[in-house]
């Protein structure tokens, strides 16, 4: 039998197990529930549209764009490294492309172009080249490097050389403006890379 001196620290023992039991439980759901590159990487992979009735579509392209938004800035560019995402945009309709796009760029999207243009040729076209870069780097990560051997296909280049071109014709708002809802979409990862060098200081001279 329990001795009345000891029961308030059986008690309070087995209130410690029990919040810790409930902490540990909490603690698992919300790393459960925490939105990854790779949560993300695997939601599209099984996204097959095609196979989707409107309604589905509309949910499945509304969910990844929440996922998305949900990530940071740099999983956010592995995400986007995945060649299934190339597959996907194929599969949208222009419809469904810019209303993808509109809501998964960052804001001040338009202000940051506008800044963009604003800059020397040169520091452009230096910008451009450092953005394009790293968003190759991220295509030619060891994971990357292990779903080519498995057969996955690598992931399409940062941007086409065709894209490169005109965008250097016409200057990237100009270009981004008038483009179609495909090629906004390619563009999306770039936009984004140069909305984080603006936030970086990487627009300011050195």
């Amino acid at each position: 039998m329990l001795n009345p001196r000891h029961k308030p620290l059986v008690i309070g023992a087995t209130l410690l197990v029990v919040v810790w039991v409930l902490a540990m439980a909490g603690y698992a759901i919300a790393k459960a529930q925490k939105v990854t590159a790779d949560k993300v990487s695997a939601q599209v992979a099984k996204t097959d549209l095609s196979k989707l009735s409107p309604d589905a579509r509309r949910k499945a392209l509304r969910k990844l764009a929440v996922m998305l938004n949900s990530l940071p800035a740099e999983e956010r560019r592995v995400a986007r490294a995945e060649a299934d995402w190339d597959r996907l945009l194929r599969e949208m309709t222009e419809e469904e492309r810019l209303e993808f796009i509109e809501s998964t760029l960052p804001t001040g999207v338009k202000q940051m172009l506008t800044s963009f243009e604003q800059l020397p040729a040169d520091r452009r076209q230096r910008i451009l080249r450092d953005s394009l870069k790293r968003l190759q780097e991220a295509r030619d990560t060891p994971e990357a490097r292990e779903r080519l051997q498995a057969g996955g296909g690598p992931a399409p280049p940062p941007l086409s050389e065709e894209s490169q071109k005109r965008l250097t014709q016409t200057g990237l708002n100009t270009f981004y403006t008038q483009s179609s809802a495909q090629t906004k979409a390619e563009l999306a990862p770039l936009i984004e890379e140069l909305q984080r060098a603006m936030q970086q200081g990487r627009f300011i001279p050195r």
